[in-house]
C-alpha cells in the first residue's frame, strides 16, 4: 500500500484491486479503520503494452508504483464512495433505514 494525503490533510491508504488488461480499481482506504464507510474508489486506465492484449492482466504492484502523486490526486477527485447510505437497507439487523430513504420509497 501507499499513502495519499488529500488537500484537506486527510490521510488515505491506496491499494490497487481487480486489475484487468487495460484498467485497475484504485481504492482509497480511510486511515481510521472505524470509518471504513468513507473508503472511496476510482478506475485507472492503463496505457501500457498490456492494454492491447485482452488476455493480459496488469500487475497490482506495477500499477501502484507507476501512479504519480498527480495521478493519485486526479483519481481521488474523481473517486466515488464504496459504501452509501442506501447500502444499509440490504444489511440484515439494521435498526432503522438511513435518513433520506423515505424520499425514494426505500424505508
Amino acid at each position: 500500500m501507499r499513502e495519499y494525503v488529500a488537500p484537506d490533510g486527510g490521510r488515505w491508504d491506496v491499494e490497487v484491486r481487480t486489475p484487468g488488461a487495460s484498467n485497475a480499481m484504485v481504492v482509497f482506504h480511510h486511515a481510521d479503520d472505524s470509518t471504513s464507510r468513507l473508503n472511496r474508489y476510482a478506475w485507472h486506465e492503463w496505457e501500457g503494452e498490456e492494454a492491447r492484449n485482452v488476455r493480459a492482466r496488469l500487475d497490482r504492484a506495477q500499477v501502484l508504483k507507476a501512479l504519480t502523486d498527480e495521478d493519485l490526486a486526479m483519481l481521488f477527485r474523481r473517486s466515488m464512495p464504496i459504501a452509501t447510505e442506501a447500502s444499509a437497507v440490504a444489511v440484515p439487523g439494521t435498526e432503522a433505514p438511513p435518513s433520506g430513504l423515505a424520499r425514494v420509497g426505500l424505508d
